[in-house]
């Protein structure tokens, strides 16, 4: 049976006088686990102590109640005096979360399930130390020196002053003076000397003598609201900065050999560990089978390690993914992490560069002693290169900490054994900056480039996509439409382009998305959102017309020149006009098929040459495109005679060349032909036009007109391209082997995701054969 009593206290009545009350306890406690009272008797008591209002506490017992039928223990007094002595008494003060527990010789401490809460108690402390300055400042008065003088010195009720640290004045008055006495009368003084000389000629003023000039006092006290203030200026920042690293990463305690505490979280690795299915499967990754193999087989490897050790192939250590943008580098990991059966840790290569020295090698450590714990595993960084970096050797600043970063991650990725079962995986597309010591087998033995996908690949991935969309259209048709449409498309724009057609289709309530949807969302992903408000004048429309007009008509007779799709007039993005064409799956280009592209990009500006006797800024594009084309030709292509077969480094765009790798000689001389080549496709392209100049002012005209113009109408103006182009699936693709991309696996990795069941029956023959062979040997 247990008892448990609340009792209240009266708040005026000192909490140390309660605690120190054990006499009144003990009799309590006797009353209660006496054996001679009955139970009524036990819970009238109870309702006696409930009654009280002296004190606040908790007394219980969980001791069962003692039969009165064993009469040799009740009849004995020692037994009987035993027995009560195991009953105790406890009390038990609560604050917030902080809990005193007394058990009746006093013994204190804290909650069994933790300390007290420190913030809590801060919290009170700083609440306390508000509430007293606030109570010790409502005591004051301030005044000002003038209404001293004027108001309460003129009254002739002041006693005495007293100059309190040389700072401020208090202002004692005659005793029985009808003077609010709640409040102490004080003001601030700019100096001792001043006061003084002013409060002598208010004195002379008042015709006062100088025996009875009022008394001032100096003092020295310790202002203790100025202290308070001047502390929590300091300590309520060091508070939230603390209680910042508590709440925050970095007051969580370290894991995987790192420090725990304030700044433990830093060193602990922020690689997530992902062992639950994420929704990708690699049915969801098209266009880069060869890319796919390659992941397979790396899952294969810590799914079936066997079937390569048997032979004495050793398991890679790690691959690298590079390739563009948007290829599936990314992608490709998800879809391994969603099918490869073992954990799969993923991390950002940006996550080990930190403000704080030592945290990125230190995650490095990490992250790698958790892949560990998890082998077989595969890790994930993606986009290496932020910490990969090459190094310079000019540690300067937070170069020094990448470079420290980059060194832990070559030591940690070296010093795997191939035993462990952990697979390094990571992603680029900028892999000229890598350093060489992070490529070389041994760290990542693989390099798995992800191109741009072809025609087949398009259609493939378009098919993924096309399959969550609600179209009327065959799907296997549409994505073959749509792979020739779109060359040069990365799966991320493919991707973008079904989004935006279903986007098209539902802004104009459409039950289902059609064809043109699809063609509108190519446009836009190619030139841009279509500006119908902006207005053009009538003679910047009809430059833009014939301009555009230019760019077509030199294209249709052109033979290497690549077939236009449409034109158009209305503008998109940073562009008046755009024209759409179709360019080849074409790797190897000869130098006459660069001339062509060359004078169709000059088509715009020698148009308006013909046409207007002056030049626009429109051609700005064009013009920039032809010199890259040009220099490329010279510089790298080795397709001058004069430069001869030389290759040089061009550098990529926005980066700074201090250097170049030939002589001003050689320089001026690439200038030079760089000039000559642009000025004859120039000619080339002014007496084309001039010679097919009735069909330019058609197809501007007709511009003007529709502002649109597809091939249709342009075959309509213009007749039949006098060259043969291709422009369906099936003619892209004539000659490649199969319509479809090749999905076929090989036999090794039919069963890559599962697990292969040893025959026993196998293994024991090859182990008879073995011994029959040491046998015959011997």
């Amino acid at each position: 049976m247990a008892y448990r009593f609340i009792t209240k206290i009266s708040l005026g009545e000192p909490l140390n006088r309660i605690l120190l009350r054990g006499n009144s306890w003990q009799l309590i406690k006797n009353d209660i686990h006496s054996v001679a009272r009955n139970k009524s008797q036990k819970l009238l008591s109870a309702r006696h102590l409930a009654a009280n209002k002296h004190c606040l506490c908790r007394l219980f017992s969980d001791k069962s109640e003692k039969s009165s039928k064993e009469p040799s223990k009740s009849k004995d007094s020692k037994a009987t005096k035993d027995e009560d002595s195991d009953y105790t008494l406890k009390f038990r003060f609560e604050l917030g979360d902080y809990k005193f527990n007394r058990d009746g010789g006093g013994k204190g401490g804290k909650k069994p399930n933790g300390p007290p809460d420190m913030q809590l108690l801060i919290l009170g402390n700083v609440v306390a130390a508000v509430l007293l300055y606030m109570l010790y400042t409502s005591q004051y008065k301030e005044i000002t020196m003038k209404e001293f003088f004027q108001t309460y010195l003129s009254s002739g009720m002041v006693d005495q002053v007293e100059v309190v640290n040389n700072k401020w004045v208090r202002v004692r008055f005659v005793p029985g003076s009808q003077i609010d006495a709640s409040h102490a009368i004080w003001f601030t003084i700019g100096s001792v000397e001043t006061f003084e000389r002013n409060l002598e000629k208010a004195q002379i003023e008042m015709n006062m003598e100088p025996s009875n000039f009022i008394t001032v006092v100096y003092k020295k006290e310790s202002d203790w609201g100025s202290l308070i203030l001047n502390s929590l200026g300091w300590l309520i920042p060091i508070g939230i900065m603390i209680w910042l690293f508590r709440r925050g990463p970095m007051g969580k305690t370290g894991g995987g050999g790192g420090v725990g505490g304030m700044f433990g979280g830093f060193s602990q690795t922020t690689a997530k560990v992902l062992e639950k299915d994420i929704g990708v499967k690699f049915a969801d990754v098209a266009g880069c089978e060869e890319a796919k193999l390659e992941i397979m087989e790396f899952v294969n490897f810590l799914k079936n390690p066997q079937q390569y050790l048997d032979l004495g192939a050793k398991i890679p250590k790690g691959a690298m993914l590079t390739g563009p943008p948007g290829t599936g580098k990314t992608l490709l990991a998800k879809a391994t992490a969603g099918e490869a059966n073992v954990p799969f840790i993923t991390v950002s290569g940006s996550e080990f560069l930190e403000m704080f020295v030592g945290v990125g090698p230190s995650r490095v450590r990490d992250m790698f002693a958790l892949a560990r714990k998890k082998a077989p595993c595969i890790l994930f960084i993606d986009e290496i290169d932020a910490v990969g970096r090459k190094r310079s050797g000019r540690n300067w600043g937070g170069n020094s900490e990448q470079e420290n970063t980059l060194n832990q991650l070559l030591v940690e990725m070296d010093g795997f054994n191939t035993q462990t079962g952990v697979v390094v995986l990571a992603a680029t597309n900028r892999v000229d900056i890598l350093d060489a010591a992070l490529l070389r087998p041994g760290r990542f033995d693989r390099q798995i480039f992800v191109p741009l996908p072809d025609i087949k690949g398009r259609a493939s991935i378009f098919k993924v996509h096309l399959n969550n969309l609600k179209t009327e259209i065959v799907i296997n048709e549409l994505a073959r439409k749509m792979a020739a449409l779109t060359p040069g498309f990365s799966g991320a724009d493919i991707a973008n382009v079904c989004n935006e057609a279903a986007l098209i289709a539902a802004r104009d309530l459409n039950k289902s998305i059609m064809q043109k949807h699809f063609e509108q969302a190519i446009e836009r992903v190619v030139a841009g959102l279509e500006k119908k408000t902006q207005v053009l004048q009538p003679e910047e429309k009809k430059t833009v017309a014939y301009h555009e007009a230019g760019h077509a008509v030199t294209g249709w007779f052109l033979e290497h020149a690549d077939p236009l799709l449409k034109v158009s007039i209305i503008p998109r993005g940073k562009g008046l006009g755009y024209a759409q064409y179709l360019p080849k799956e074409q790797y190897l280009y000869t130098q006459e098929q660069l001339l062509d592209r060359m004078c169709m990009m000059l088509g715009g500006r020698v148009s308006e040459q013909i046409f207007f006797g002056k030049i626009t800024t429109g051609a700005q594009d064009d013009l920039r495109k032809v010199t890259q084309t040009a220099y490329s030709q010279v510089v790298m292509f080795g397709m001058n005679e004069k430069v001869g077969q030389l290759s040089f480094d061009m550098g990529q765009q926005g980066e700074m060349a201090f250097t170049k790798p030939y002589s001003e000689a050689t320089a001026q001389l690439i200038d030079e032909e760089v000039r000559n080549i642009v000025q004859d496709a120039y000619q080339r392209t002014l007496q084309l036009l001039e010679k097919h100049k009735d069909a330019v002012e058609k197809v501007a005209q007709r511009l003007l007109e529709k502002e649109k113009l597809d091939k249709e109408d342009m075959v309509e103006l213009l007749g039949p391209r006098p060259f043969a182009e291709k422009s369906t699936y099936e003619e892209f693709v004539a000659g490649t082997g199969s319509f479809e991309e090749d999905t076929t696996l090989p036999k090794g990795l039919e069963s890559w995701n599962k697990e292969q069941e040893k025959d026993k029956d196998k293994d024991k023959d090859k182990e008879d054969e073995k011994s029959s062979g040491r046998a015959a040997e011997s």
